[in-house]
């Protein structure tokens, strides 16, 4: 289970600020459907190659200041 709950339009917001810190990301990458939360931290930890943990932090640090451009 994911310590993270995302929704999709928190997602939209979300994923400009991933895609912007990780350029190499593409949209195949980053689909998400809200509930897919595992999905998705496994595939991100995969494509930029860092631990759980960080793509954790990294996506919750995002949604903790969601008005905010910066990640």
């Amino acid at each position: 289970m994911a310590e993270i709950t995302i929704s999709k339009a928190d997602w939209d917001r979300l994923k400009i600020k991933v895609r912007r810190k990780y350029n190499h990301l593409t949209d195949e990458d980053l689909k998400y459907e809200p509930g897919q939360e595992e999905q998705l931290i496994s595939h991100l930890m995969e494509r930029v190659k860092r631990s759980r943990d960080y793509v954790l932090f990294t996506l919750k640090k995002g949604l903790a200041n969601i008005d905010n451009n910066r990640l």
